[in-house]
């Protein structure tokens, strides 16, 4: 097997594994919604609040956020100038892509991990727990989101970096 055909497998497994975290991310959703919908009704119709639901719900929003985010890149779903890519050859538009994911997309997520780490340290040292009585304990494990989701969207970023040059050396065909 040769090199390019190693890293398009490598690339291929990385794109998987965002998969996989994206599966599990869009049923944290369904998930979300039929807590929220609870909450909702219990408030409402009976005047019965609970402050572990609540925190349940922000839970899962930060996990839906912080493991959907490389999903999310690999489906081309964040935010970028469409005006002008779209009008980019598909040539120009792999450069793009392997610019703004070398040089802002990787620097910031690694910044994100190493600054995260004594922050989930610190919350992981105490046990941290909710502060508001009633509340969910063990915040500490989603607070280790930060830094796993960080770097699922890194992994999604090198098969990324991959596919592009691949594909601006012939190597793989499809859109950039």
């Amino acid at each position: 097997m040769d090199l390019p055909s190693k890293f398009q497998r490598l690339a291929h497994g990385l794109d998987r594994l965002s998969e996989i975290s994206g599966h599990a991310v869009a049923w944290m959703v369904v998930l979300m919604t039929l807590v929220v919908g609870y909450d909702v009704a219990m408030r409402y119709l009976f005047n019965v609040g609970s402050v572990a639901l609540q925190e349940l719900e922000w839970h899962l929003f930060a996990l839906i956020f912080l493991l959907g985010a490389a999903y999310t890149f690999k489906q081309e779903g964040h935010v970028r100038v469409e005006v002008l890519y779209q009008r980019f050859s598909p040539r120009a538009q792999a450069w793009a892509d392997l610019f703004g994911t070398v040089f802002f997309l990787l620097p910031f997520c690694v910044l994100i991990i190493i600054s995260s780490w004594p922050f989930v340290f610190n919350a992981f040292q105490y046990s941290e727990g909710s502060p508001d009585p009633g509340g969910l304990p063990y915040r500490f494990l989603l607070k280790s989101a930060i830094p796993i989701g960080f770097s699922l969207l890194v992994l999604q970023g090198l098969a990324s970096i991959i596919q592009r040059i691949l594909f601006l050396l012939g190597k793989e065909k499809g859109q950039a």
